[in-house]
């Protein structure tokens, strides 16, 4: 019997489960587990991490038996799902995304939408009886295979990204400002005008065989395990390079098919806080990527994080898929036993889970939840104590800022990474690591990050975005790392090529000092002093669980009384 490499989810049943993260990644696990629990996950199959090594090992290509077995994958989603890869009426869409076994979020690359051609878009307005959407959808999907596969996407800082750049340009010659506002016609057209520039740029023309593509984006998704982004984050998080990425290859669901259809991101407890309150974001008729790479600054899906009261909750708009969204959340939770990172599409009122992940939170958030999980009979003290990292509780003892200081607050964005951090503005991550390479304390500021910042986003102070919100890839990517930032500021006009910050009229050019705070979601002109932080009593306790616990005894190397009260007040025994 031939070894297995593709292992299938979806309805109800799965070739794997969550133990299995080594051989499936974690999203392919998650997915896998969801499944088994009966929550409505759209149909999939994953391809394991001993392919990514083979893939490498053959120069980029994929063995004969393992074509075999995702060609048999492909038969499971169409009969699951109704509906057949290729066909001109009734067409089948797949996303293909990464999944390393170690969590590592917009490191790697995805497609989605893939399977659309001239023929199938036409299958695709018809079953939807929407012809926005499906040019809406094909658009996107030239756009990421165009980037992804083809190698369109900007490799310098003074790069634009082709593809916006001519949306950018439809948009203006169509007087309007988001990409919602384009028709069915300005779409078709964009459809043609992206594939041009690939032809242009590449002297090959997009493909159309939806076999080719899957190919191509599968090849490339391994592919994307060794680029620089990902290389660095793995260095950054102690993530070894043999381990490498499955791939998830999965029946799309959409978000985009109108205004019953939504997209979003949730966390199951406040990830910068720890607080026990569902959290998350939602956008209505848009795709999962719109939410993170913040094109477009979301919506809160309750009232509990609602901050301004013209903002639509996904509790009120579509309050029957909201309560099915918090009974799983719920279940999640409970099963895991952990706070989840989860991402969801409400396709005509009907809910897909399409991920579920350990969320990464801040260091005050991981002392939080730990302790009141244990309160709550969830997981035991000694759990509680190897959930918080010893790195993190180093980032609690940072200084603050002083509550008494004279502040001048130029604009106000999302808090979405507490912590204090004053620095000199830069633009570009490149930038950012020379400056923090002189001994500079640098704030980096940009419109949105994208994964390829990593490098600049780990050395800087804090990180100021004008897009974006709370589950955009600036606040997720600064709480895994501890540094603050403040999100989706939109009071902030940002020029690359000046590099300078309009706020109100007043322009910061690079060099210039500001501050964040980005527990209040503050920026502030110039330095402001600090004073050292207060801790709370979740800290002390969790401490006094760890002495219960501990074997060695804890002394201190004091030269000063200053020295030997301070480490006195840490717990030090002599």
């Amino acid at each position: 019997m031939s070894k297995k490499y593709v292992y299938l989810f979806g309805k109800g049943k799965a070739d794997g489960d969550a133990s299995m993260k080594e051989l499936l990644g974690g999203k392919g696990a998650n997915l896998a587990e969801m499944s088994n629990l009966g929550i409505p996950v759209p149909a999939g199959f994953t391809i394991s991490t001993e392919v990514c090594t083979q893939f490498y090992d053959e120069g980029g290509k994929l063995s004969d038996e393992v074509k075999k077995q995702v060609i048999e994958g492909m038969k499971h989603i169409e009969s699951v799902m109704g509906a057949k890869f290729g066909d001109k009426d009734n067409p089948l869409l797949v996303s293909v995304r990464s999944g390393a076994p170690a969590s590592m979020p917009g490191m790697m690359d995805t497609v989605l939408n893939l399977g659309l051609n001239e023929e199938t878009v036409q299958g695709m307005i018809k079953h939807s009886n929407n012809e926005r959407f499906g040019w809406d959808s094909y658009r996107r999907f030239v756009q990421m295979y165009g980037d992804v596969v083809m190698g369109l996407k900007p490799e310098s800082k003074e790069e634009e990204d082709p593809f916006e750049v001519i949306i950018d340009k439809v948009k203006a010659e169509r007087n309007v400002k988001l990409d919602t506002e384009l028709d069915a016609e300005d779409l078709k057209r964009l459809v043609e005008l992206f594939k041009a520039e690939i032809k242009k740029r590449t002297g090959k023309d997009f493909p159309t065989d939806p076999w080719e593509q899957l190919w191509g984006a599968i090849g490339a998704v391994f592919g994307s395990w060794n680029n620089p982004r990902a290389i660095t984050y793995r260095k950054l998080n102690n993530i070894p390079a043999h381990w490498g990425t499955a791939v998830n290859v999965q029946s799309m669901v959409f978000g985009n098919m109108g205004d019953d259809c939504a997209t979003g991101v949730a966390f199951t407890r406040d990830p910068a806080t720890g607080r026990r309150q569902f959290y998350g974001e939602y956008l209505v008729n848009a795709q999962g990527e719109d939410v993170v790479a913040g094109i477009r600054t979301p919506q809160p899906i309750n009232d509990s994080t609602k901050s301004d009261p013209s903002h639509k909750t996904l509790q009120e708009v579509m309050p029957e898929a909201y309560a099915e969204l918090e009974a799983i959340y719920k279940k999640l939770e409970e099963h895991y036993k952990d706070m989840q990172d989860i991402e969801f599409t409400i396709q005509k009122g009907h809910l897909w889970m399409l991920q579920t992940r350990t969320g990464k939170r801040t260091a005050a958030a991981a002392v939080r939840i730990a302790v009141e999980m244990v309160e709550e009979g969830l997981i035991d003290k000694e759990t509680a104590v190897m959930r918080v990292e010893p790195e993190q509780l180093d980032q609690l003892l940072h200084p603050m800022f002083d509550p008494d200081a004279k502040t001048k607050v130029i604009a106000k964005g999302l808090p979405a990474s507490p912590g204090a951090a004053t620095g000199r503005i830069v633009f570009h991550a490149d930038d950012a690591e020379d400056w923090a390479a002189k001994g500079e304390n640098v704030i980096l500021v940009r419109i949105e990050t994208s994964p390829e910042d990593i490098g600049g986003m780990s050395v800087a102070r804090g990180i100021l975005t004008a897009r974006g919100g709370m589950t955009s890839h600036a606040a997720v990517v600064a709480r895994g790392m501890g540094i603050c930032c403040v999100a989706g500021c939109g009071d902030l006009e940002i020029s690359y090529k000046d590099k300078t910050m309009t706020v109100k009229g007043k322009a910061y050019k690079e060099g210039d000092w500001i501050s964040l705070d980005g527990s209040k979601g503050e920026v502030i002109e110039g330095k402001v002093p600090t004073v050292e932080p207060k801790l709370s009593g979740n800290f002390g306790k969790l401490m006094s669980w760890a002495d219960e616990i501990r074997k060695l005894g804890v002394r201190t190397n004091a030269d000063t009384p200053h020295d030997s009260t301070v480490a006195r007040n840490f717990g030090a025994e002599g």
